[in-house]
């Protein structure tokens, strides 16, 4: 579920893309499972959604009526799950779910791909992630051309430049793989722009920005690893189910979920998190906060892109890199999580979930494109 039409919280509306490949096509609602529509993000457990439970919410009239058809358990699931969405945990700004604007989107049937939304407004939001609300090495002036190491900064933020930068570069990774080549007869044709990659990546083209580029792209796609690899636990335990309503599909859904972290566990991993924030307790507190809020802001300049497809893609891949981080800094409550019985101290809704294993997807799927990439320049040559 997502809002694709919050409003830009930095500057004035410029309008939204007119290009037909901008539109996103929401879900229609017969081809919604029962198990999302019940109305919570934490509700992807079979118990959550009693059907009984969702009758009497429906039926009751006043709040106490509803409080009273809750066991005590789910009360007190209820009251954590809120405690916690109201911390200070989070690093991206998540969707309001209820909100009437909130829809349902298929990813599938609006693949990310290059839609002709470019020029000032494109510009200015990535301007604006580099600009403002990045962690910038001082030698760097022009936003979109670090050509200087980062030198002067801490290794906090050097990191957290380098993940910005790996998503610029895989966005327009698949940009380059999924380019309007050409329309003939009404019918699009898709496909890879050997001219455009070596215009965003080639090292002559870039000046050497290309290739640091991609060296931080495979950066950020160890930080998503680890992160898939850290909160497998939360997903090992029988109370987490992945509710939908078609029992099935659920428990085929967890059993892959479940594959894909035994394949992370099996990766030599080459970034240790535990490096992060471990100076100073105060300066460390400090400096881990500054950190969220910076990736908060960002995941908010998503909602100034005038494309609602390029919105989509960009507030999936942030959250999901939020998410990635947000478990990253939670390997303590992670742990000790109990087995049978609701969360207590970490959580994530239904949207993170998604956004977490579609952004790692992407990342994935950028490393192929890039793979295929260098084939096609080699053919060329």
């Amino acid at each position: 579920m997502v809002n694709l039409k919050r409003p830009c919280p930095f500057w004035a509306d410029d309008g939204h893309c007119s290009i037909k490949d901008c539109h996103v096509e929401p879900c229609p609602e017969s081809k919604i499972p029962v198990g999302i529509k019940a109305g919570s993000s934490n509700k992807y457990s079979k118990a959550a959604n009693n059907s009984k439970e969702l009758e009497d919410c429906e039926q009751a009239n006043k709040l106490g009526a509803v409080n009273s058809t809750l066991s005590n358990q789910s009360k007190e699931a209820f009251i954590d799950w809120a405690r916690y969405d109201d911390s200070q945990d989070h690093f991206c700004e998540l969707d309001d779910e209820r909100s009437p604007d909130a829809q349902y989107v298929d990813l599938l049937l609006n693949p990310e791909r290059y839609t002709g939304y470019k020029g000032p407004s494109a510009w200015r939001v990535w301007n604006s992630i580099y600009e403002e609300n990045c962690f910038k090495p001082r030698s760097v002036y022009r936003p979109l051309n670090p050509l200087a190491p980062s030198r002067g900064l801490c290794l906090e933020k050097r990191v957290f430049y380098k993940l910005i930068s790996g998503l610029h570069a895989s966005i327009n990774l698949h940009l380059c793989a999924n380019y309007l080549l050409e329309e003939t007869w009404g019918k699009p044709c898709w496909g890879p722009n050997v001219k455009e990659f070596t215009r965003r990546f080639d090292p002559v083209e870039t000046k050497g920005e290309g290739p640091r580029r991609l060296k931080n792209l495979y950066f950020l796609y160890l930080i998503e690893l680890r992160a898939l690899s850290k909160v497998a636990p939360y997903f090992e335990r029988s109370v987490v189910d992945l509710y939908t309503g078609n029992g099935h599909e659920d428990a085929e859904s967890k059993a892959l979920l479940l594959d894909i972290f035994r394949d992370t566990k099996s990766f030599h991993m080459h970034f240790d998190e535990k490096s992060m924030f471990a100076g100073d307790k105060k300066g460390a507190k400090s400096l881990k906060e500054e950190f969220r809020l910076h990736f908060k802001n960002i995941s908010r300049i998503m909602d100034c892109v005038g494309c609602d497809k390029c919105r989509l893609w960009g507030k999936l891949q942030t959250q999901g890199l939020g998410t990635a981080l947000k478990i990253l800094f939670s390997e303590k409550e992670i742990q000790s999580l109990p087995e049978n019985s609701p969360s207590k101290g970490f959580q994530l809704t239904r949207q993170e979930i998604v956004a977490l294993v579609n952004a790692f997807g992407r990342l994935s799927t950028s490393i192929k494109e890039l793979q295929n990439f260098k084939v096609l320049l080699q053919q060329t040559r």
